[in-house]
Formats: structure tokens, C-alpha cells, sequence
């Protein structure tokens, strides 16, 4: 098994919720470690996969280095297929990433999917795959884990997605079951599946803080982890003296949080919000979704009773600016970049930068005077836009200092090093060897060209670019921590909120659009060869 270590490397404040600077390293027996500062984000994937990338396309991505990998995809087939690749790293293996270069993290369920399912029971949660609602039980999942080796697992959790709220008895039942199923997940690892030269013989565990939206059960549950283990539990899990000794860190879903804030409040009624880029998901806000600030008393009852060495993940954050106000109000050390990425299936550019640059060229405004976050190339006003996607970075052939430049492969292109060789007269064409240069980048009007055609090579270059724009994002972030530290980081933040619009008006925008497009191919070009046809008089061809 893999050893994982996360190290505050900077504590700008005494409190336990406040912004720090860490560090996250992975080291393996077998190959180089992989080591990242935070706060950063991983990526997320679909049935294993980062949506529109190819293998070469995430290995030549930077900011790909954490993926997050729903276990649930591969529950159609029993044994699931990841759990039967040979090697040292099935899971890697089996979706093709690379061990030197990636950490998989896997959870049961899909974190963004907040859709109602049949209830969970004493011994299995409900989990969602192609063919239907799955049970899954406590050793099923264990089992299925020391089969496929991620270096992060989340432990199961009794997050009920029934329709909330939820009654005291059943947030009690959600935390007895939770804390007796990370039991049977931290047990050590015996027998064959333990090599002689691995790290360690127990699993990277992290734990979902379960107790919904009541701050008492939120504050019980973080009580069970510091608890001094006793009897059988002690025995099993020694030389542990309490669960939280066991955990790498702390996970907080915001889709359910969400949903049972809403529940209460009777702000919304229970089903996926205007702004949700499809059926299944509700990460995306709409002007009725909780804030942060409504959230923070949860977290802090959550994190308080805890060590705050640990590393803090949050899932399902749906903007740059709730990002900001995690970091600065609970310390969340690693976030997913879901919101991003979706954002590249229906045509949005990102385009933003922090710090705020005053000289950089602004995104188009939304009437209330505020920048969007980035640029809907589905829009007709982008058909002769010929400058580069992020006016917030500079040509990456063009400049002297690499760090200006986006460094995805759709602003910064790269040439081959190498030819493809048909046979052996073509070695003696080509030179063996070339030195790389950055090439033009694509160009807005290019992409909108892509988009209108269908081209999937269009979603394939808005996910790389998005990605190095969160990648860059959070770059600033440690940087204005690290050199400015509280005070500057939240005037930052201020000015950041100041001038971007934080109610995402484009990601409608950009639906509608992105809509209207999608339905004018396949059986939308009949329907239309169709009305062409009965507009025809006495027989007369039509146009096509």
C-alpha cells in the first residue's frame, strides 16, 4: 500500500477554522513520490474517466494530479472489472493513469449526484450504476478496495438520500452505522493482498463528516471519532487508541448539506436546481441555495472536537467565489474541480485570475456591471473573436515569462518532438531528436467553430484550458497567503467578489445555447429537411 502524509506548512492563525498553507505527498515502494502544495483541487471523473480527455491528454495536463474516482460506476458487473487487473496498481491500470504521476482517491457514491434513492439499511448503502440501484454492504466495499488499490479510499457513510429533513432518530442511526462501518474499514490488511516491502498494511481512510444539517449531530459524530476505543474495537483496530488516529482527513459533501438546509428552510422544493447542467446533479447554485456562512456553524462543529492537522476536502463546490469563502472561513485544504470542468461541456471559457489583475483585458459584464467568469463561445458574437481564450494570461509563444501564460495545450500548443514513423525510410527523413516550442494559441472564434460542428475536439480543449485556469487560481490563492497572509488574502478575496459575478448568470446563458445547438443535430436535421420539403411547390427540388 501507498503511505500518504499531509503537513500544515504554514498556520496563518490560531483558530482552528481559518486559511493554511500544506503540503499532500504520496509515497510508494515502487516508484517516485507524488507532492503537491494546497489548497488545490482534484479532478473529477466519470465511470473513471476525466470527461473529454484521452490518456495523452491528462498525462500532458499539470493541474491533473489527484483524481477522484466514483466506485459505484463499476457495479454492474460482479466482481466489478477494476478489481480484477493484476499488478501492483489495478485501479491505475485498469483506467490508465499513471502511478507516478497520479493519486486515485474512491468513495462508493458519486459525490455530485444528490438524486433521491431508496433508503440505506443497517448493513448496505444504495449506490447508482447503469443498470440500476445497487446494494452495498461494509465488506463488500472493503473487499472491493484491497482488490483494486486506490491510495485513498473515503469510508462509507450513512448520508441518507431520501427526501429530507431528517428525524433525530434517523440522524442517530446515520452515525452509529458510519462510525461501525470505518471500524471495519481501518482493520489492518492481512494476507496476500500485504507485499513485504509496502509501506504500511492499513488503508489511506478518509471519513465523510456525517450528521446532515443539525449542528448536534454534526458535533456527536465528531465526538465518536475522538473517543477512546474500547473492548472489541480496541483489540481489532490496535495499536489504534481512536478512530480519528486511523484517518488521513475530513470529507464534507455539500450536495446533501444542501439539499437538507433547503428542507428545512422550505426555500426549494426537492428537485435539481435551475442552474443544474443536467438531471442527476445539483452542484450548480441557484439564487435560493444556501451560503457558506449559513454552512459554517456545521463545519465548526464538525472540525472543533478534531485534530486540525488533517487534511479538509469539500466536494460539489460550485464556484470560485464559494472556494474563496471555504478557504477563508473553514481552512478547506482540497476542493473538486467538478464546476470547472462541467462548465467546458456547454462551451464556457473560463477566464478569471487571483489576485485581480487591473490590467488585464475584462471579460464581458452582466447588466449589474460585474465581469462573467468566462466567455460562452456558443454565443454568435464570438463567430470573429480571434483572440486567445483567457484574456487574464498571455500568448504562451509570445512572452519571456512562462508563468503569464496558460499552460493548456489550447493556449500554449506544443510542437511533436517526434514524427510518426510509417517504416524505416522515414527514421532517415527526420531528425531523431527536436526541440519543443510553444506554437499559437487556438483562437475564441476557432473554438465557437468547433462548437457549432460538433466537433469533439472543441470540449477536449475548453476542459484542458479550464483546468489550468482553476490550476492557476489556486496558485494565487497560496500565493497571497503566503506573502501577504490574512489581512491581504481577504482583501483580495473582497475585490475578486467585487468584480465577478457570483450568481454565474453565463452558466444559463450558456445552457440555453449550448441546448439550442445539440437539438439542431441528428433528428433536428431531418425535422428541418422535413419543413423544407413541404414548403416545396409542384415538385420542385428544395435546397438543402
Amino acid at each position: 500500500m501507498s503511505s500518504f502524509s499531509f503537513d500544515i506548512t504554514s498556520s496563518l492563525s490560531t483558530a482552528k477554522l481559518a486559511p493554511r498553507l500544506g503540503s499532500v505527498c504520496l509515497k510508494r515502494s515502487n516508484v517516485q513520490n507524488i507532492s503537491f502544495e494546497t489548497p488545490s483541487f482534484m479532478t473529477a471523473t466519470s465511470r473513471g474517466v476525466v470527461p473529454h480527455l484521452s490518456r495523452d491528454h491528462h498525462n500532458a495536463s499539470p493541474g491533473i494530479r489527484w483524481l477522484s474516482v466514483p466506485f459505484e460506476s463499476f457495479l454492474e458487473h460482479a466482481p466489478p472489472v477494476p478489481t480484477l487487473q493484476p499488478g501492483r496498481h489495478p485501479l491505475h491500470t485498469f483506467l490508465g493513469y499513471s502511478p507516478a504521476q497520479h493519486i486515485l482517491s474512491t468513495s462508493v457514491r458519486d459525490p455530485y449526484d444528490g438524486r433521491d434513492m431508496p433508503p440505506n439499511g443497517n448493513t448496505h448503502v444504495s449506490a447508482f450504476c447503469v443498470r440500476g440501484v445497487r446494494k452495498v454492504t461494509p465488506q463488500e466495499w472493503r473487499a472491493n478496495v484491497i482488490a483494486s488499490k486506490p491510495d485513498i479510499v473515503v469510508a462509507m457513510s450513512d448520508t441518507p438520500f431520501t427526501k429530507p429533513p431528517f428525524s433525530q432518530k434517523r440522524l442517530t442511526k446515520s452515525i452509529e452505522r458510519s462510525g461501525a462501518w470505518l471500524v471495519d474499514l481501518l482493520r489492518p490488511i492481512d494476507g496476500p493482498s500485504v507485499q513485504n516491502d509496502e509501506a504500511t498494511s492499513r488503508l489511506n481512510v478518509l471519513v465523510h463528516m456525517a450528521g446532515g444539517a443539525n449542528v448536534a449531530a454534526r458535533s456527536a459524530f465528531a465526538a465518536l471519532l475522538t473517543e477512546s476505543l474500547y473492548a472489541k474495537e480496541a483489540e481489532i483496530l490496535k495499536p489504534l487508541k481512536k478512530l480519528d488516529d486511523g484517518v488521513v482527513g475530513y470529507v464534507f459533501d455539500l450536495v446533501p448539506l444542501r439539499l437538507a438546509l433547503a428542507a428545512e428552510d422550505k426555500v426549494q422544493e426537492q428537485e435539481p436546481p435551475e442552474a443544474s447542467l443536467d438531471s442527476g446533479n445539483t452542484t450548480l447554485p441557484t439564487k435560493s441555495s444556501p451560503a457558506i456562512s449559513n454552512m459554517a456553524p456545521l463545519f465548526e462543529a464538525s472540525l472543533s472536537p478534531l485534530s486540525a492537522s488533517k487534511l479538509r476536502i469539500a466536494n460539489s463546490t460550485s464556484s470560485p467565489h464559494e472556494i474563496l469563502d471555504l478557504v477563508q472561513q473553514v481552512g478547506i485544504d482540497l476542493f473538486d474541480a467538478h464546476w470547472a470542468q462541467r462548465t467546458a461541456d456547454i462551451g464556457i471559457a473560463l477566464d478569471f485570475r487571483f489576485p485581480l489583475d487591473d490590467s488585464e483585458s475584462a471579460t464581458r459584464q452582466q447588466p449589474n456591471g460585474k465581469r462573467n467568469i468566462g466567455h460562452n463561445l456558443y454565443d454568435p458574437s464570438y463567430a470573429r473573436d480571434f483572440s486567445r481564450l483567457a484574456g487574464c494570461f498571455s500568448e504562451g509563444h509570445n512572452v519571456s515569462d512562462p508563468s503569464l501564460a496558460c499552460p493548456c495545450a489550447a493556449c500554449s500548443p506544443a510542437s511533436p518532438t517526434s514524427h510518426i514513423s510509417h517504416s524505416t525510410l522515414d527514421a532517415q527523413s527526420f531528425p531523431a531528436e527536436q526541440n519543443t516550442h510553444l506554437l499559437p494559441g487556438y483562437t475564441r472564434a476557432y473554438l465557437h467553430h468547433l462548437l457549432h460542428t460538433h466537433e469533439m475536439s472543441s470540449h477536449t480543449l475548453l476542459a484542458m484550458h479550464n483546468i489550468a485556469v482553476l490550476d492557476a487560481f489556486f496558485g494565487g490563492i497560496r500565493s497571497v497567503l503566503a506573502t501577504g497572509g490574512l489581512d491581504k488574502f481577504a482583501t483580495e478575496a473582497d475585490k475578486f467578489r467585487a468584480a465577478y459575478d457570483d450568481r454565474l448568470a453565463i452558466l444559463n446563458e450558456a445552457r440555453v445555447q449550448w441546448n439550442e445547438v445539440e437539438k439542431a443535430r441528428g433528428k433536428g436535421r431531418l425535422a428541418r429537411e422535413k419543413a423544407k420539403q413541404e414548403e416545396a411547390t409542384l415538385g420542385t427540388a428544395v435546397e438543402l
